[in-house]
């Protein structure tokens, strides 16, 4: 889509659709929507006197031009309760608005910064989340369709208009900002939509070593005689039943002069199949497990967004790529393996399978002395159970990281939750014949959400939190900017993290 600020009123701008807004309650109109209604003969308040039109947020309202103002149409959208405005309040109301001009099949849509009374919040954040609900409203996948459907044209133009000039900067570099975080997003979500006969482990690495020279970033790929030279049985006991070769990806970006200072690193679960191995899952939506490398997708998708904003900090993502197949060579249930850091695992499950391959990851990131080390990983059903699909898990053995991580959340519309990581659950992960299990007994397992985040602590050195986005990953919520599939979640906020 091109994107362009403009300076100048919105209602003598040229569009197909001109967008403004109102929030509810508001029955005197000002600003541009009250230039707007007057420019039209009081269109805009004779349907809210009706109360045909209440300002609900993601409320729509199409109006016509009829030769009056240049714009064809007008869609008056609706920012909810003025008290509860909020940045993602603006990623709503872009992405309600984009839908509808599409639904019109409109080509080109001209819109305000949505903003608040007397508004508190920053400038450029606005009109970054403005393109961010326009561009993340907007996806669709429709790679693998061969037969036309009746879906309108794509908006191909967005202008946003401002009067004030010295307003100017601050929006082309929110616009900026927008378009690289949804670039990184509408990776994320494009690899986890993808079926797994595609998206493999080796697809997943060829994709790295794309974006690592799309923004000049380092890039290396360990294949299993790799992987299994330096002692990564764990990852190495989820391969074994696949055909697929597993990939163990790293990919590094470092501006000049900071390739020697700490690291961030994210980590990423990339199972690109999971069957659960043979602790086999049930069959019914079993298709879905396709989306089990979501945690790769966002770490993929976040490095996109970091080499498109260039920035000034050093930040390394790993990736553990594999399937999770049942077959001759499949890992059992009761097999203990040795990992990358020297313990051993007895394996309970197979279907345990994500903890495994993350357990290297965190091991190896002990190397890059890091900073920070966030993993991301569709790791359990039972973060589901506990939270649905409105927050992700978040487990962190600092206070400090874990606090920057939700602030970056609330600011994203991305929230995590803080779950318990304590030393009550230490014995959760006890085994009798090995230094832990990947599973504790029982079914269904206690604490299922915990235990897999007390398996992950036991190889971690350093700050560290676990986001478990098995709910959010996936047909999260009923959100304008979200759609079925995919939801790219985790790149949003770990760029706001990294940022900040």
């Amino acid at each position: 889509m091109d994107i362009h600020v403009h300076h100048g009123p919105i209602q003598t701008t040229a569009a197909d659709a001109i967008v403004v807004n109102l929030f509810q309650g508001v029955t005197h109109l000002g600003g541009a929507t009250g230039a707007v209604d007057a420019a039209l003969g009081g269109q805009i308040s004779a349907v809210i006197g009706s109360g045909d039109f209440k300002g609900k947020l993601g409320e729509t309202l199409v109006l016509y031009g009829r030769g009056v103002i240049p714009a064809s149409r007008v869609i008056v959208v609706g920012l909810g309760k003025a008290e509860e405005f909020i940045l993602d309040t603006v990623r709503c109301a872009a992405a309600a608005a984009a839908l509808a001009a599409r639904k019109l099949g409109a080509r080109s849509l001209a819109t305000i910064v949505h903003r608040a009374r007397g508004d508190q919040l920053d400038l450029a954040a606005e009109a970054q989340a403005l393109v961010e609900g326009t561009l993340l409203a907007l996806y669709e996948f429709k790679i693998y369709k061969t037969q036309g459907d009746e879906t309108p044209s794509q908006v191909e133009y967005l202008t946003v208009v401002e009067t004030d000039s010295d307003r100017l900067e601050a929006i082309s570099s929110g616009i900026v900002a927008g378009e690289a975080v949804a670039a990184g997003v509408i990776l994320a979500r494009d690899l986890a939509n993808h079926p797994g006969n595609v998206a493999t482990p080796t697809y997943l690495a060829n994709q790295a070593v794309a974006l690592a020279e799309r923004h000049g970033m380092r890039v290396e790929v360990w294949d299993a005689d790799r992987m299994r030279a330096e002692g990564m049985g764990a990852f190495l006991s989820v391969s074994a039943g696949s055909a697929e070769p597993p990939k163990f990806i790293i990919v590094e970006y470092a501006p000049t002069g900071d390739a020697v200072l700490s690291p961030h690193v994210l980590v990423g679960k990339g199972v690109t199949f999971d069957t659960g191995g043979i602790s086999l899952k049930p069959g019914a939506k079993m298709g879905d497990m396709k989306f089990d490398m979501a945690g790769a997708a966002a770490v993929l998708g976040t490095m996109e967004a970091v080499g498109r904003l260039s920035l000034n900090r050093r930040i390394v993502g790993l990736i553990g790529a594999t399937e999770n197949m049942p077959g001759g060579k499949a890992t059992k249930p009761g097999d203990i393996v040795r990992t990358l850091t020297g313990a051993t695992v007895e394996i309970v499950n197979t279907d345990a399978e994500g903890r495994m391959v993350l357990a290297d990851l965190l091991g190896f990131a002990r190397r890059l002395q890091p900073a920070a080390v966030v993993d991301l990983a569709t790791l359990t059903g039972a973060i589901v159970v506990a939270l649905g699909s409105q927050y992700a898990g978040l487990f962190a053995n600092d206070d400090a990281l874990a606090s920057a991580l939700q602030v970056a959340g609330e600011a994203t519309g991305e929230p995590l939750w803080r779950m318990p990581l304590g030393k009550r659950y230490d014995d959760i992960v006890k085994s009798k014949v090995a230094d832990m299990a990947n599973l504790a007994p029982g079914s269904p397992v206690p604490a299922g959400a915990v235990n897999g985040a007390k398996f992950l602590e036991r190889f971690v050195q350093y700050p560290w939190a676990h986001l478990d986005i098995a709910a959010t990953a996936w047909d999260a919520k009923d959100i304008s900017y979200i759609p079925e599939g995919a939801t790219g979640f985790g790149v949003r906020l770990l760029v706001q993290w990294l940022r900040a």
